[in-house]
């Protein structure tokens, strides 16, 4: 097989809740801009949008209808597109995090796999702009899992360890897990494993069945250091993404004036190393989840699915 015919999915953090317009101007904030920002990241190849819900004035939101009418916005501009949910909060309850999940029903949700400190640290400062203990225990995953299960929701597995994804083995085995897997390695942190080629291969390595084998991975890279990573994921055949949340800047430098802008570019580097973007039905049917168009359970509840049913 060519590597033209190894396909990438290519996700976008599209938002995310702590970085403000006053950093970077381009921020959606209403679901109006995240439909937009849909528009292009689609345009642009992008197959899986990675979604954290604000209100209009851009304040973080664990509310349902905040998640509702980013969603609908979203599918009502773009024909389709993988509909991720985060679920990661400090201090917000893990039974609010499920309620948007059993309303809503994305296709896939995001679920941190172990507990750590995390951070940013201000080099210039000498000191923490944040830090905090982020709890994600074996019971706080399990939680999330039966319920993801119950639900039909795909989790991706976000690890910012090699440990984290040590973590996956007793779920594998309690089968509470089902490959194919979505692994995402999230790199640069403060408290979590630092930013390197070398560290993406060694995380990579630790998939289940190997970096090679069913199951899914790629690279969250945070700040600058992203694009270093998706050009190491990319040669090591994992997926990629991108995206505001994680961080704002084109390799030479400049502002990203959308998360468009962002896309086009993992889109370039994925075609320059031989490979292509994942349409967003070969996405679909990488992640093992259902085309749009496929009835689900969820269909006669799901306000969004049943109104175009």
């Amino acid at each position: 097989m060519s590597r033209f015919d190894d396909p990438v999915i290519i996700t976008n953090s599209i938002s995310g809740t702590v970085a403000n317009r006053d950093q970077c101007p381009a921020i959606p904030y209403t679901p109006e801009e995240y439909a937009a920002e849909a528009r292009r990241v689609v345009d642009e190849g992008g197959s899986m949008i990675h979604i954290h819900a604000r209100r209009p004035d851009g304040t973080p939101s664990y509310e349902i209808e905040d998640f509702r009418a980013i969603t609908e916005a979203i599918r009502a501009e773009v024909d389709d597109v993988v509909i991720n949910y985060s679920t990661g909060a400090i201090g917000v309850p893990i039974e609010k995090r499920i309620e948007y999940l059993r309303e809503l029903r994305p296709d896939v949700a995001a679920l941190n796999m172990g507990s750590m400190n995390y951070a940013k640290y201000s080099r210039r400062r000498k000191d923490f702009v944040f830090k905090a203990v982020f709890e994600n225990s074996f019971d706080t995953i399990s939680e999330f899992l039966r319920a993801m299960r119950e639900l039909d929701i795909r989790p991706e597995h976000e690890c910012f360890d090699s440990g984290h994804v040590a973590n996956l083995d007793p779920l594998i085995d309690m089968g509470l897990l089902e490959e194919p897997l979505q692994i995402s390695c999230v790199m640069g942190v403060t408290g979590g494993i630092r930013p390197t080629a070398k560290n993406l291969s060694h995380m990579s390595d630790q998939i289940p069945g190997g970096a090679g084998g069913r199951n899914n991975w790629g690279v969250n890279g945070i700040s600058r250091d992203q694009w270093m990573l998706v050009a190491a994921a990319l040669t090591l055949g994992g997926n990629v993404r991108v995206g505001l949340e994680d961080n704002f800047y084109l390799p030479n430098g400049e502002m990203a004036r959308s998360n468009g802008e962002l896309i086009a570019k993992a889109r370039q580097m994925t075609e320059d190393v031989g490979r292509r973007p994942a349409t967003v039905a070969e996405a679909r049917e990488l992640l093992g989840v259902p085309r749009r168009d496929v009835t689900r359970r969820d269909v006669i509840t799901h306000p969004i699915e049943a109104a175009e049913a």
